[in-house]
This record gives C-alpha cells, sequence and structure tokens, in this order.
C-alpha cells in the first residue's frame, strides 16, 4: 500500500485487476488555471517611483522602498562595517573573516571597498563549497542507499564535486539545469556530464529489493516529483496517484513527464544507481500507473510537456529517447518558461535574506505562499536570464543593494530611531517586508567549519571521498560494524563540513542537532529550531571541547600570557570585533577568577581541559581556564547568529 503527501490517497491494494479500475479523463487546461501569478509569463515590470530616491543603490531597492513607503515604514539605517563583513563573509564563503582581513576591510576607505570585498569573495573557491550544500539538500544528496543496509555509494562524491565546481565556475543555470537531467546526451564523451546526471538519482534507493520492476517504479516517481519541485516548485508527487488536487496538474502530466526518464533509468540488483543512463534502442512504451500501483498500468502515454507550463503549446519532436529527454531539459530552460527563472531567483534570494520573496520555495502552486513582492521577482527573473543565467551577477546586484546592507537591529537611540524600529516592528514582525536585516543562525556545517577556522585547523584540502571525523564514544558503541569508519589521517578530520561522509542513516552529531536535513527527500528551506540537546552539544561533546581546547592553544601561542591580550585575540577571531572596555575587564576577571577556583579544587592536571597548542604551558590552571572563556564563546549567540 502507498501512501501519498498529506495521505491524500491509498493506491489499491494487491489483487486489483486492471478491469476494475475506471480510466480517469483529464481535464483540460482552462484560461482560469493560467491566470494564477506563478503561471503567468514572465514580464519586465517598470521600475516603481518612490519618494526617497536618494536611499536607493540599485533597482531592488526601489522594489523594496516602494512597498515600504506604502505601509509608511522607513527602511534601518546602513550596518556598520564590522557587521557587514562578517555577514557577507558567512553569506557567500560560510566562513568567518580573520582579524586581518577585518582590518584590511576598515582601513580601505577608498570609493567601492564594499563592492571589491563582494568580488573577491564571489571569486573565492570557498563560494562553491558555501553554496553547494544549498543545492545538495534540494538533490537529497547523500553518499549512501538509505533504508535498512544504507549501503555506501562509492562514487556519489564525484556529484558534489560537481557542483561545487561548477558553482565555482560560475556555470550559467541554465546549463547546470540541462546537463543535471541529460548531461549524458549533451556531451556523451564528457565524464562530467554523466556525473552531473547523478542530481536525478540522489535519492534513497533499495538495492536489493526483490522486485526490480517495483524498485524501478519508485525511482521514476521519486526523480519525477524532485524534477518538478526543485526546477519549476510544483508538487507533483500527488498526481503519480490521482489529478492534483489544487494544482492543474493531472495524473497523465506526471507519467507524460516520467516517460522523459524512463530509458535512462534500468536498475540492476544490488547494484546502486547513481547516473542516468543514455541508450540508443527504441523505448518501450509508457503508462499511467493506475493510482500509482506499479502493478496496474494504465493508458500508454507518451514524453510531453507539462501543460500548464507550456504556455506556447510546443510539441517533442523527435521519436528517439535521449533526444526527448534533452528537448525537455531545453523545454525547462527556455526563456518562455514562466517557472524556471522564478524558482531559482527565489532560492538565492532565500539564502541571503533567510526568507524568499515566496516563502514556500518549492511550492509555487495554488497552496503555496504569495510573493511578498511579486513585481521584484519578475524583475529579478528577467534580469538572471538576460544576464546569461548567471548566479554570480545576480548575488553580486544582491549584496550590494542597500536593503542587503541594513542593519539588523537600531544603531543609536535617537528618539526618531526608536518610533521608526517600534513601527516596524509593528507592521512588519517578520521582517518580511525588508524594513531590516533578518537576523539568521548559521547552518550546522557553516558552525563547525568556524569552529575549526577560528582555530586555525581548518584544512585546505578539497575534493574527493566523504571523510568521517570521529564520532563521540556513546555513539559509536551503538553502531553496527563499519558504520562510520573515522578516517585515518588527521588531516581528513579537520576538512570543510561540505567533504563529511553524509550517510543517510546518521547525520554527524552536530549536523543532527541544528537541523541539517536527512537527505531522504528534497530540502527547499532547512528547519530552525532552539532545543536543549543544542545547548547541551555545543557545550559538553567532545568535538566542541576539543574546539575549545585548540582555540585556547592558538591563543596562547599568538597572545601570550597576557589575559587582556587573550582576550582581545580570542573576541576577534570568534566575533570578529574588538571587544568593548567593560567586556575586556569582565572577561580578563573572568580568567583569573576561574584559575583561581581551579587551583582552589586542586584538580589533577589530568582532569583539565588545557589549551593544544605549541606553546607549554607553565601554569595549567591558566591555561584550563582558558579553555574555558573559549568553550564560553563557542556558546554564544554572538556566535552562532549573524546580524
Amino acid at each position: 500500500m502507498r501512501i501519498c503527501a498529506g495521505l491524500c490517497c491509498i493506491s489499491f491494494a494487491a489483487g486489483a485487476s486492471a478491469g476494475e479500475l475506471k480510466i480517469p479523463e483529464e481535464t483540460p487546461i482552462t484560461e482560469a488555471d493560467r491566470e494564477h501569478w506563478s503561471f503567468q509569463p514572465i514580464q519586465r515590470p517598470a521600475i516603481p517611483e518612490v519618494k526617497d530616491s536618494s536611499w536607493s543603490r540599485t533597482h531592488i531597492d526601489r522594489f523594496i522602498l516602494a512597498k515600504l513607503e506604502a505601509e509608511n515604514l522607513k527602511p534601518a539605517a546602513d550596518a556598520e562595517r564590522l557587521t557587514l563583513i562578517r555577514r557577507v563573509y558567512f553569506d557567500v564563503i560560510g566562513l568567518p573573516p580573520t582579524p586581518e582581513e577585518v582590518d584590511q576591510f576598515l582601513e580601505d576607505k577608498t570609493e567601492g571597498a564594499y563592492e571589491r570585498l563582494v568580488e573577491r569573495l564571489l571569486s573565492s573557491s570557498h563560494y562553491g563549497e558555501r553554496w553547494a550544500q544549498h543545492w545538495l539538500d534540494l538533490a537529497r544528496f547523500a553518499e549512501t542507499d538509505g533504508y535498512e543496509h544504507d549501503k555506501i555509494r562509492p562514487d556519489a562524491w564525484k556529484y558534489r564535486d560537481w557542483v561545487i565546481k561548477a558553482l565555482n565556475a560560475d556555470m550559467p543555470y541554465d546549463q547546470f539545469v540541462r546537463w543535471q537531467l541529460a548531461g549524458d546526451v549533451i556531451a556523451p564523451e564528457n565524464p562530467e556530464a554523466h556525473t552531473a546526471t547523478a542530481f536525478c538519482l540522489s535519492g534513497p534507493d533499495m538495492p536489493d529489493i526483490n522486485s526490480q520492476e517495483e524498485r524501478r517504479h519508485t525511482l521514476l516517481n521519486e526523480m519525477t516529483s524532485t524534477v518538478g519541485s526543485v526546477f519549476m516548485a510544483l508538487q507533483m508527487g500527488c498526481a503519480q496517484c490521482h489529478d492534483h488536487k489544487y494544482d492543474p496538474i493531472s495524473t497523465f502530466d506526471f507519467y507524460r513527464m516520467r516517460a522523459f526518464f524512463e530509458p535512462a533509468v534500468k536498475p540492476v540488483k544490488n547494484r546502486s544507481m547513481t547516473t542516468l543512463a543514455a541508450t540508443g534502442k527504441p523505448r518501450q512504451p509508457s503508462h499511467v500507473m493506475m493510482r500509482g500501483d506499479w502493478r496496474q498500468p494504465g493508458p500508454e502515454v507518451q514524453p510531453a510537456f507539462l501543460r500548464i507550463a507550456n504556455v506556447q503549446n510546443q510539441n517533442i519532436k523527435s521519436a528517439d529517447a535521449r533526444q526527448q529527454r534533452l528537448a525537455f531539459a531545453r523545454w525547462l530552460t527556455q526563456k518562455s518558461h514562466p517557472l524556471t527563472a522564478r524558482v531559482m531567483v527565489n532560492r538565492i534570494w532565500q539564502h541571503h535574506f533567510g526568507r524568499g520573496l515566496c516563502a514556500s520555495p518549492s511550492d509555487f502552486g495554488l497552496m503555496g505562499e504569495l510573493p511578498s513582492h511579486p513585481d521584484l521577482l519578475d524583475w529579478l527573473a528577467s534580469e538572471f536570464m538576460e544576464s546569461g543565467w548567471k548566479m554570480k551577477s545576480l548575488h553580486r546586484l544582491i549584496l550590494t543593494s542597500r536593503v542587503y546592507q541594513q542593519t539588523s537591529r537600531p544603531v543609536n537611540a535617537s528618539p526618531e530611531t526608536i518610533r521608526n524600529w517600534k513601527q516596524a516592528l509593528e507592521k512588519d514582525p517578520s521582517a518580511e517586508l525588508l524594513s531590516r536585516f533578518p537576523r539568521q543562525r548559521l547552518d550546522a556545517e557553516v558552525i563547525r567549519d568556524t569552529m575549526l577556522a577560528i582555530s586555525g585547523k581548518l584544512s585546505a584540502k578539497t575534493g574527493g571521498r566523504g571523510v568521517m571525523p570521529p564520532l563521540p564514544r556513546e555513539l559509536r558503541e551503538t553502531l553496527l560494524k563499519n558504520q562510520w569508519k573515522t578516517s585515518p589521517r588527521r588531516e581528513d578530520h579537520y576538512r570543510r563540513s561540505v567533504y563529511v561522509f553524509a550517510r543517510r542513516n546518521l547525520r554527524y552529531p552536530l549536523f543532527d542537532a541544528f537541523d541539517r536535513p536527512d537527505a531522504n527527500n528534497s530540502c527547499p528551506r532547512r528547519g530552525n529550531s532552539t532545543t536543549a540537546p543544542q545547548a547541551l552539544l555545543m557545550l559538553n561533546s567532545e568535538g566542541s571541547l576539543k574546539s575549545a581546547r585548540e582555540l585556547a592553544g592558538l591563543i596562547r601561542d599568538q597572545a601570550g600570557a597576557d589575559p587582556v591580550a587573550q582576550v582581545t585575540l580570542l573576541i576577534r577571531r570568534a566575533l570578529g570585533r574588538n571587544p568593548v572596555a567593560d567586556e575586556l575587564e569582565e572577561l580578563a576577571n573572568f580568567l583569573k577568577s576561574q584559575q583561581d577556583i581551579l587551583r582552589k579544587e586542586q584538580r589533577a592536571v589530568d582532569q583539565l581541559l588545557l589549551p593544544l597548542g605549541k606553546t607549554e604551558m607553565q601554569d595549567p590552571y591558566a591555561g584550563a581556564a582558558l579553555t574555558d572563556l573559549c568553550l564560553a564563546v563557542l556558546n554564544s549567540n554572538e556566535f552562532i547568529y549573524v546580524d
């Protein structure tokens, strides 16, 4: 029995015959269906007029300001440069700026200093490592099959590396899409083009299932649903069983789209499927599977473009199965498609501001959210396509806007500022209108990478098979044999989190606590929970304690034994700023009082959390106090939240 999303249908139980099933009639698409905002053709709207024309730096600002003025709201002040550099570093490359990089930016008073910073970050190889994780969430990427046995896919890592490389090279998004759907057809002699098609098969799989026909059916349906949600933001999965209850997507639509991929999916028992396999053989007939049951083939269907998005009523001209799939990829990325550019623009906007212009990034259908700024979404989609589908151009446009550079909280206590702030909180409580920059928590991978970076331990090694850092003893004792084999090379324990082995049934503990998805489904937007296990892990886990000791070792090596110098360097490395006077005094006093407490307790040296550095500790209690301070800073809100 198969249950669809939302418990909207249940397939026929075993034993029902095809003759007992009523063949559904397909409802035609009407003009009323096409009136929904996301099915309308993308048109470039005019730039709105605003009262305060001096505030805007880009056209984006005009769209945002026009909406604020309509609500009688004023935008927040510009963020301080210290805030801005930390924000843009985490946003673009997922790593904190070093004290030297902060100083360099603050000292550069010339015009265009911020724009040059943005350009440098977009050109960094770390950009691809950061933004690949966003895409891998959508692609439900993991290096194992999932289900009971969760067997390793030996070559899965190649897709992750391909995504990173493509993003760093600023591959145009239309090509990025086409390669993932039909790379094996576009460039059959290029191994990377074949690797790109792993997007289609990155979801969970059960290679050892008895019925390989059932396995194939499940893979194809999951793939079709994912392609629909990721590239068109349409929830097509329900249509595998019945016509969509709300959107104009029929069961026939679902299986006609599935038919593009059927000839390229040929599972072999006990062997993981990783890429599509183009063949020149004549295609076998494709069918609607009645009620989503793989045992109940219904009417035969031919590959065809999704009717509601096929605004020009284009047809498939080739009979070659490979060329048909390529035609689908090209149709999806043509400028007349109403969804593709809108969807990707919205995803990129979401990762910069924490919320998309449409808050349901994988559902642009009738049950999805209405866009907060529909004209801006269309203008950006038009601009995106006109720029040659260049993602870095879109990043640049957003990052250099004044709305992105707003503060997230009042910067002074003047009566006017407080009045405007209270009014914004009342009328725009969730910052949907962007009357201020929305404060955001770091993703799980960024938290770990930052802990490694500020302690000077982050490895520069890139690419290759996923690595397995050590796991806590209590977790290791619960695992099956060979489920997690700690990487023998010590350097691998300090690789960036995007290279940590992605096991579907076992997430790295810190990732699990901080809402990394399990890769069983495409994830358009991560959760943002606040739970007790997060605090307990950050305060007590072996990984956190080791990071605090390594950070303390670096501080001791570079700042010596002077408490003031230690506190100053710690705050600069961990929080990207200098400590204020009261803070400096309080933390320096903490170092003295904490070492006195530890010394009074007469703890044995081997029971102290001593710094892990190059400098020999003359006073172990002073060293342990420094470790305690480092651990406290790693547990501060300011460390894991970005203003």
